[in-house]
């Protein structure tokens, strides 16, 4: 659990209730609000006692669907135990959540329909077709954009004042997949990446950390975002004979390529990078998941070793067994801790507003938040690189 001085209160809060446990339990499942808003409430622009409402699209249905839930889970053990401590100035966090389908049609929808719903800011969005679509939206509404869920360049540069990111960067991601790579002999490496922005980011990423180690891309090949048909890309890559294939694209497309790439000879190195979905690897592939490295931008959320892993594995507990212990989950229980640490800052000020909660975030500086370090400020809105390589052992477990 957070600490207790992170409390408004300074005490910690209680288990929440049975019946606010079924309401998460609903909206997470069905992508439904998991409170309507009250009479009278105005969580937007200006300063009240309504409820801050945050709005959140993400991934509830299709393939990428446990990359959404897990991470509102996590995110939600926070926020019901900051409400259970009094709220932010006593009033209380909600979160409204929409499901993507990580579809960015479907989130520059959700987005657009929170906007004029007056939420208070947008918070938690799950992929980089869906973040890129939503980002303009944002900006143009002068609403923050708080922590998204994707490790693109286009997220980070230019530096805008509503837009703030938690995780490390895919360039900063390959750069140490590759630097371990080469660390094994390895010169032969190819890609196989998703048909969209976050393959594109993925692809900058790649190439850029080559040729810092004076190698370039062996060759490439695309599938489409939803799509489990890596057939074509199996024609490409298998016959390059490559030492390696880094995949950016989600688990099941990842499982199905590794499957479909061995049968046809190819008996080389896997690594992935952290969106792909790190549980549902090892859940799809099993043994054949060994060796499998995947690239990771928290701590791990298996043992305690690490503070922020165990406060996170102390409150899932405490929620008895609802929050998966996944890394999506504990990157959501962090960046809803980092986003409470603004919220906390700007009420500390007198301005609990937009204005108040970018201002916030930028006070926070270089500092711990749930055992992590993280720097914010006016001229920095990445809070942390952090990245650390994890090996899939095949047994269920993973080796970082």
């Amino acid at each position: 659990m957070l600490a207790p001085s992170s409390f408004p209160s300074g005490e910690p809060p209680q288990q929440p209730t049975r019946r606010r446990l079924v309401q998460l339990a609903c909206a997470a499942t069905l992508g439904s609000p998991a409170w309507a808003r009250g009479p009278g409430s105005s969580p937007g622009k200006s300063p009240g006692d309504g409820p801050l409402v945050l709005g959140q699209s993400v991934p509830l249905t299709g393939p990428t669907a446990h990359l959404g839930r897990n991470y509102v889970q996590g995110a939600q053990l926070v926020f019901d135990q900051v409400n259970a401590a009094g709220g932010i100035g006593r009033r209380a966090i909600e979160l409204r959540i929409q499901d993507d389908g990580y579809e960015a049609d479907r989130c520059a929808d959700n987005t657009r329909r929170f906007i004029r719903d007056d939420v208070f800011a947008l918070f938690g969005y799950v992929g980089t077709p869906t973040s890129l679509a939503a980002m303009p939206l944002a900006l143009q509404a002068r609403v923050p954009f708080i922590a998204p869920r994707t490790g693109a360049q286009a997220v980070r540069e230019p530096l805008h004042q509503q837009v703030f990111i938690l995780r490390a960067s895919y360039r900063e991601e390959l750069s140490l997949v590759v630097s371990t790579l080469r660390a094994r002999g390895v010169r032969r490496v190819a890609l196989l990446r998703q048909g969209d922005s976050y393959g594109d980011a993925g692809l900058d990423a790649l190439t850029r950390a080559l040729a810092a180690q004076g190698l370039g891309l062996l060759g490439q090949a695309s599938i489409e975002r939803n799509s489990l048909d890596v057939s074509a890309a199996v024609r490409t890559l298998a016959p390059l004979r490559p030492e390696a294939i880094v995949l950016v694209c989600t688990y099941q497309a990842a499982a199905a390529f590794i499957r479909a790439v061995r049968k046809a000879g190819f008996a080389g190195l896997f690594a992935a990078v952290s969106f792909v979905g790190t549980q549902d690897m090892i859940d799809t592939l099993g043994r054949e998941g060994a060796g499998v490295m995947i690239s990771q931008v928290m701590p791990s959320p298996y043992v305690d070793g690490h503070p922020l892993a165990t406060q996170f594995r102390a409150a899932a507990r405490k929620a008895g067994g609802r929050v998966a212990i996944t890394y999506s989950a504990i990157e959501g229980y962090l960046a809803a801790s980092v986003l409470v640490a603004g919220l906390q800052a700007a009420q500390r000020t007198g301005r609990l507003s937009r204005e108040g909660l970018v201002e916030g975030l930028e006070s926070l500086g270089r500092r711990e938040i749930a055992g992590f370090p993280i720097e914010l400020g006016p001229t920095r809105h990445a809070a942390s690189d952090f990245v650390e390589l994890s090996t899939l052992v095949g047994d269920g477990t993973i080796r970082t």
